[in-house]
């Protein structure tokens, strides 16, 4: 699935070419995602001018306006496979090529092989308050994100550290594979309750955090399964991750050996001498 870093990558790739371009039509193939897509979406897109692409936790937000003062925010979730490319004009659509937004020199295409990614639209301002929105938990590339602040919001959460990490409600975007190599780089075990870490091991938690996504945006995402950036490439952050998918390999740290478990449905990937 597409985590903070992906949705980021994604939105400073598309902002260029999409800010202050107008939507000619857009089509839908597909109306059933997760959600339904608004029926009415075609109608109400062509036209609009777009004046920002925003991101959300993993949701990208683009803003939308109309001559005539109509104005909302459409919102995409890219869910389990989905991707958002930029094609010329005239490619013919794929089998899982489901919405085309139609500009003046290309096409902006979604694609979801599994069909759970969001098309959404929020009319009129502050689309925060979208019930999908207004749920979501803190930024964690945010000056808010701080260690002061994730020790208090954990010291009564007795559930294993990394399940607690990638719950949406708390911090937004750590997904699985960012978990794993942040709590590797604090010296930190996925199975470690939240409320058992003292605040000094969360001042080497927070700034791995942090780069650890930070990272992981300068080299264009991971490219696990199904994502692709808007012009088609790939991301390459999972080449050099230290222990996520490296089960039953050599720590990079010390001697030891990568282990994998499973923890809220998940596969967790440690080194158990490095990480207390």
């Amino acid at each position: 699935m597409p985590e903070l870093p992906e949705v980021e990558v994604c939105r400073r790739g598309m902002l260029p070419e999409l800010v202050g371009s107008q939507i000619m039509s857009a089509t839908v193939r597909q109306p059933k995602l997760r959600h339904l897509i608004p029926p009415d979406l075609p109608e109400t897109l062509a036209g609009m001018h777009i004046l920002n692409v925003r991101r959300r936790g993993k949701y990208l937000l683009i803003d939308c306006t109309r001559d005539d003062g109509d104005s909302g925010c459409l919102i995409i979730h890219l869910g389990m496979s989905g991707n958002l490319r930029f094609v010329p004009l005239g490619t013919p659509p794929g089998k899982h090529d489901h919405v085309d937004l139609l500009f003046a020199k290309h096409i902006l295409r979604y694609g979801d092989p599994r069909r759970f990614g969001v098309i959404l639209w929020h009319a009129g301002d502050n689309v925060e308050s979208h019930p999908l929105l207004a749920i979501m938990g803190l930024e964690p590339l945010t000056e808010d994100f701080t260690v002061d602040w994730l020790y208090e919001a954990n010291s009564k959460r007795s559930g294993p550290i990394k399940p607690v990490l990638m719950d949406s409600h708390l911090v937004v975007g750590i997904g699985n594979i960012y978990a794993s190599e942040s709590l590797f780089r604090a010296g930190i075990s996925p199975l470690r309750p939240a409320n058992k870490i003292s605040r000094q091991r969360y001042a080497l938690l927070v700034p791995a955090i942090k780069k650890t996504l930070s990272d992981a945006i300068a080299a264009g995402g991971s490219s696990i399964r199904d994502y692709v950036h808007s012009d088609g490439g790939a991301g390459c952050f999972q080449v050099d991750c230290a222990v996520y998918d490296r089960a039953g390999q050599a720590c990079r740290r010390c001697d030891g050996e990568v282990k994998q478990i499973r923890q809220a449905g998940r596969s967790s990937f440690y080194c158990p001498k490095c990480q207390r």
